[in-house]
């Protein structure tokens, strides 16, 4: 079963309420809330990208440009040694520490699932 939906290149959540007997969601990987919810996921699905297009409008309307998720940059905090061993691998295959990092999560198992 897949959790998450996309449009726009936007990720959105999928979670169900059984209590309120409704599925919601909001926008992943963003600082904006965008949140949307319907009885069924025909009603789910319209409602984020209704959100989706509500919130491009709206930066366009304001002039800013809209956020954008997952830009391909982040911050990993990882022991000083652990640091040095990295770095003084990547230097002696001849490659940045980050194409390092890069190549190691490609090869985790897990994510190969996604």
């Amino acid at each position: 079963m897949n959790n998450t939906m996309r449009y726009k290149g936007y990720v959105g959540s999928v979670e169900f309420s059984e209590n309120d007997a409704v599925f919601y969601g909001k926008v992943l990987g963003i600082r904006s809330l965008i949140s949307y919810e319907g009885a069924n996921a025909t009603e789910l699905i319209a409602d984020f990208h209704g959100a989706v297009d509500d919130y491009l409008a709206m930066c366009k309307e304001d002039g800013v440009a809209p956020e954008t998720a997952y830009k391909g940059s982040f911050n990993v905090r990882i022991t000083p040694q652990l640091h040095e061993k990295l770095a003084i691998c990547a230097q002696n295959q001849g490659i940045s520490l980050n194409k390092l990092i890069e190549k190691a999560l490609q090869a985790y198992h897990p994510i190969k699932a996604i």
